[in-house]
């Protein structure tokens, strides 16, 4: 029986042995392709929103408690602009990722969606091409807007930020993403401290505008309603 119990406990750790040791090696292989993945799709974003550039030097920020990164891009020796991959926790389906372009001088170059979970049809036209939300920044400074308390809103909030139809959600997610992606640019821009961007008042509103959204509807909240009506209603996603 003892010799049995032993067999059996010997085998088992065997196996377990050789599928650790086959994790490991799995991990190994994979690693390196699964890092020049994501060195690669980082390189095409920062392509799509910034000027021509030769090479470009990262920081680490930490705003609000997520992780930023700032890209420095360079030409010729001279600063070319700023990328920023900035984050947002307010999306409807939780994190949207963005990578927002500066010049030097703070005009808006381009946006790239990097992460979105969206309803489709809805909040997902946050990442089309000519979006009423890219539109509102692309090629302007963010300074000049019609700002509230010192940051970009959707007109709903007092801002000038035109919103998705029928995705206010989504678009005060975003939104709130290039808020935290501007001050990123300008912390490393002037060498100075970033500050947090959400406000209370910001996430009490994300938080009230999902426990209005019922659970398992589609982002306007209201199944056949007319758009405008939902946007004039208060209705969010």
């Amino acid at each position: 029986m003892k010799s049995t119990l032993l067999n059996m406990t010997a085998v088992l750790f065997g196996i377990t042995l050789v599928a650790s040791a086959g994790v490991g090696v799995v991990n190994m292989i994979t690693a390196e392709p699964i890092a020049q993945a994501k060195q690669a799709a980082t390189k095409a974003a920062l392509t799509e929103v910034l000027p021509p550039f030769d090479g470009t030097t990262s920081e680490e920020l930490t705003i609000d408690e997520m992780p930023i990164t700032v890209y420095t891009a360079t030409k010729g020796g001279a600063v070319a602009g700023y990328a920023v991959q900035t984050m947002t926790k307010q999306g409807f389906s939780g994190v949207v990722r963005l990578m927002v372009g500066f010049t030097p001088e703070g005009e808006v170059v381009n946006v790239n969606v990097l992460e979105q979970s969206e309803t489709p049809g809805l909040g997902t036209k946050m990442a089309d091409e000519g979006n009423p939300l890219l539109m509102s920044v692309k090629g302007q400074k963010l300074e000049e807007k019609k700002l509230v308390d010192g940051k970009l809103a959707v007109r709903k909030d007092g801002g000038d930020v035109d919103a998705l139809t029928a995705a206010t959600i989504s678009s005060r997610a975003y939104v709130d993403a290039i808020n935290r992606a501007w001050m990123a640019y300008r912390s490393v821009a002037s060498g100075e401290a970033p500050s947090d961007v959400a406000s209370g008042d910001a996430a009490a509103v994300g938080e009230a505008s999902a426990q209005a959204a019922p659970e398992g509807k589609e982002e306007s909240g209201t199944v056949g309603t007319n758009e405008s009506q939902i946007q004039e209603g208060g209705h969010n996603e």
